[in-house]
């Protein structure tokens, strides 16, 4: 991964570079106009948190019954990434609803289950740093938790009404908007793998040092 890490980072940012020139050549939605355009950015940064939360949950499934420290290290890696993400999707959306419903923020199924699933990635962290004793496996219970409501976060929007778009506007999208999202998802995708690479090369490195330690102590 170390040599492709650099080439890959050089893609990614160039992706993103390009993203608003592709997003900008994509067509405008007939009732919300330009700001319609800040979907590009919105719905990637909550698939990539869903992703992370997924990643979050398995490996501290992992550690919970096999005491796995690699797990461990995965888990913690990908809450942190799942916190970043999920803080893209909570500022974007709100600038989106503004001009689209009039309103920063409405407390319905959607926005009111995605706002408590950020608060358990950041319950998950903060039981991991001031927990004490067993706060490690606590904080994969939490991350087990964080994990099951994914999907009840993502068919909220089918089960209650809700101003917020159901989950048909993904395969429904014009010809001309699917190029751009797919895109930016891509995109999206290849910060999160690198970003998660990197993290979880820290905490490794972190384990070792802490194993010096350990045994210059003794």
């Amino acid at each position: 991964m170390r040599k492709i890490f650099t080439p890959l980072a050089v893609v990614t940012a160039a992706m993103f570079a390009y993203s608003p020139v592709v997003i900008m050549g994509a067509p405008y939605e007939s009732t919300m106009g330009l700001v319609q355009k800040i979907f590009y950015y919105h719905a990637p940064s909550w698939m990539v948190m869903f992703l992370a939360v997924f990643m979050c949950g398995i490996a501290s499934l992992i550690y919970v019954f096999r005491s796995d420290r690699r797990a461990d290290r995965v888990a913690v890696a990908a809450a942190e990434l799942a916190a970043v993400f999920g803080l893209i999707g909570l500022v974007t959306g709100p600038l989106w609803a503004r001009k689209a419903w009039g309103v920063w923020w409405q407390w319905d199924a959607r926005l009111t289950t995605a706002l408590l699933l950020w608060m358990i990635v950041l319950g998950y962290l903060l039981v991991r740093r001031y927990g004490g004793p067993g706060s490690d496996k606590l904080s994969a219970v939490i991350g087990v938790f964080g994990m099951a409501n994914v999907p009840f976060v993502y068919v909220s929007v089918n089960i209650w009404r809700t101003v917020h778009p159901t989950t048909n506007v993904v395969p429904t999208l014009k010809a001309g908007m699917r190029g751009p999202f797919w895109f930016c998802v891509l995109a999206f995708l290849m910060l999160y793998s690198l970003m998660f690479a990197a993290r979880v090369r820290l905490e490794h490195e972190r384990a070792r040092l802490d194993e010096l330690y350990l045994a210059e102590e003794e």
